[in-house]
């Protein structure tokens, strides 16, 4: 299980699995649950790749970032 301190948004760590460059048991520490709940079920078992491809440079409001861009960056730092 990897762990990545957040930064610029309300989630404050995301915790991830990768196994055979799939992500999976993917959970958000703080943020808006419901979203955050969906994201994670909806990504289990996508390759890291994709994840990453679709959700960077995804904004929260007026914010330079958002949660998934935040997991995009953390499973580029994976790697």
């Amino acid at each position: 299980m990897s762990t990545y301190k957040t930064k610029g948004v309300c989630a404050s760590h995301i915790h991830f699995e990768i196994k055979e460059n799939k992500l999976y048991d993917v959970e958000f520490v703080n943020g808006c649950p419901g979203n955050l709940q969906a994201l994670a079920v909806l990504l289990e078992g996508m390759s890291v790749d994709d994840v990453a491809e679709r959700l960077k440079g995804i904004r929260c409001g007026h914010k330079a970032t958002s949660c998934a861009d935040q997991l995009a960056k953390a499973l580029e730092s994976s790697k």
